[in-house]
């Protein structure tokens, strides 16, 4: 199954977790559940599950060094250091030039924002949006940590 327009968000009667396809219609947001990989998606309206839009996380087809799945809003641990942290985003980025530190382009896509939990992390190079690619992962030996709605404490700054 193709795992590109994947998404997950926190169900709205009971908080937990669901992957599947993202529907909004009627003015609601719902996930429409996976059945198997054979079968694909349950299209049954009255199968389709309410979600609450603000947990709303896609899919990035990537995984980290442990083969985990890999979401946007997954907070990432590099070298097993609780302060390398980086949340996973979508969106445009600076591309920069890490010797001269000066932006070389402008793209858009999966990338890094750094969590700043120590002086270096508040540091250039360090503290730049990265992005997100199979390379980086094996390089930082990045691993899922948490996600910023069940771990908003790894977000706080000391």
């Amino acid at each position: 199954m193709n795992r590109e327009n994947l998404f997950k968000a926190k169900r709205k009667d009971n908080g937990e977790w669901i992957e599947g396809y993202y529907v909004f219609c009627r003015k609601h947001h719902y996930i429409l559940p996976i059945l198997t990989e054979a079968i694909g998606y349950d299209e049954r309206e009255n199968e389709w599950i309410e979600i609450a839009p603000d947990t709303l996380c896609r899919h990035t087809e990537l995984k980290d060094k442990n083969g985990k799945e890999i979401w946007r809003n997954d907070i990432l641990r590099g070298h097993k250091n609780n302060d390398d942290l980086v949340r996973v985003a979508f969106g445009e980025f600076n591309v920069i030039d890490v010797d001269t530190l000066e932006t070389v382009d402008r793209v858009v896509g999966w990338h890094t924002e750094v969590i700043e939990t120590d002086a270096l992390s508040k540091c250039e190079p360090f503290c730049l949006p990265m992005p997100l690619t199979d390379f980086y992962i094996e390089r930082s030996e990045f691993e899922v940590y948490g996600n910023i709605f069940d771990n908003p404490e790894l977000l706080e700054v000391e």
